[in-house]
């Protein structure tokens, strides 16, 4: 049943079985999307070149063949075409020596969107929270943004800056230790350069689902994009499970518009598509 209280109908930030840590079949999301009145959606598995090796196996759980990913997009793509608009992505985990090896795998494959994310802060991922130890979250939350800085100085095949406040969603304190102020001078500086660099950034609305309260990047955060002249904004759940698909979207239209926005962006062929907010 279309929920006429969502006013972005196109999540653009989801995960399948395809991503080490989804095992959601393709359809199963689909579905999902389909039931919170979505008329478009974006499939972006992760790609994390030279991510932390599993402690276990010994196995980089962010790799997985994109050949067979595109033979079975295209085949489900097909499958929901006249009910679902699919388009394929991918979300690269972005560090600073990596610039070349995405510029060769972003130009060998057709994809639609593709998402930039720091998951890695000079070889540690918060979300293990080895990085947090013996020092404040608002340390670590500096040193992310001065990393998602290098990033941006050396990786540039991407079409949006993921999650950028994604380290807040795992400090031992959360929130407590951040907001837009307290670091406006590392925030400024990315926003500044992901708009020089022509691009844009992602109103992730998993922060809701980590129980933040807020989006990620914190509205204050989207609002500052906005007065800096930013325009490309897309909108995703960053759904690993069914359930999580278009997560509080009914939030999204009202955020954007309190940000300035009167419209959220699509992608398609790499190229961005502005739609109006309902």
């Amino acid at each position: 049943m279309r929920d006429e209280n969502i006013a972005v109908r196109a999540d653009f930030h989801m995960h399948t079985e395809f991503s080490g840590d989804s095992d959601a079949p393709v359809r199963t999301m689909l579905d999902a999307a389909l039931e919170r009145g979505m008329e478009a959606v974006c499939i972006t598995d992760h790609i994390d070149v030279d991510y932390p090796e599993d402690g276990k196996t010994g196995v980089n759980p962010f790799l997985f063949d994109l050949d067979e990913y595109f033979r079975v997009l295209d085949r489900i793509k097909k499958e929901y075409a006249g009910r679902l608009d699919l388009r394929i992505g991918v979300e690269l985990g972005l560090q600073p020596h990596l610039g070349e090896r995405y510029r060769s795998l972003v130009g060998h494959y057709p994809f639609d969107f593709v998402i930039g994310s720091l998951h890695v802060i000079h070889g540690m991922d918060p979300y293990d929270g080895i990085i947090f130890e013996g020092r404040s979250d608002r340390d670590v939350y500096r040193e992310a943004f001065q990393a998602t800085l290098e990033n941006l100085d050396q990786v540039k095949d991407f079409d949006v800056l993921g999650h950028i406040d994604y380290v807040v969603r795992y400090g031992r304190h959360q929130a407590r230790e951040y907001s837009y102020r307290s670091f406006s001078d590392e925030i400024d500086m990315i926003l500044k350069k992901v708009i020089g660099m022509g691009k844009g950034i992602e109103m992730n609305m998993g922060g809701f689902k980590y129980g933040l309260g807020f989006c990620n990047p914190h509205p204050d955060v989207i609002r500052r994009y906005r007065e800096l002249g930013g325009e490309i904004i897309t909108v995703g759940a960053d759904a690993h499970r069914p359930e999580h698909v278009a997560y509080d979207f009914e939030k999204a239209g009202d955020i954007l518009k309190s940000c300035g926005f009167r419209y959220y962006t699509e992608y398609r062929n790499r190229k961005p598509v502005f739609k109006q907010l309902g």
